[in-house]
């Protein structure tokens, strides 16, 4: 599975979170300079993770508009890797979330 990944400069331990969470294509961007405005949801995205502590409001809106017209599911949370996995594990990937 790929997922694209919008907020914090860095993502630190959540690569290896997510990949051991069954994602293999992990496509970051940071999202807070002015150039993010106009930016692509890949084509290849199964799902969006927006950090909200960490991103500009028009980015925000540009890729929830993105990732709604396209079916994908979009989840917004801080950038904590306790609180990513309780909204993954709240809204479809339960069977990652047994450990």
């Amino acid at each position: 599975m790929s997922i694209f990944v919008v907020g914090g400069d860095r993502l630190g331990n959540i690569n290896q979170n997510l990949s051991e969470m069954g994602f293999d294509n992990i496509i970051h961007t940071s999202g807070r300079k002015k150039k993010h405005y106009t930016l692509e949801l890949p084509e290849k995205a199964d799902c969006v993770l927006v950090f909200t502590d960490y991103i500009c409001h028009n980015t925000c809106k540009k890729i929830k508009k993105a990732a709604k017209s396209k079916g994908v599911p979009i989840f917004f949370c801080r950038r904590s890797w306790s609180h990513i996995k309780k909204h993954f594990c709240d809204k479809c990937f339960q069977n990652c979330c047994k450990n």
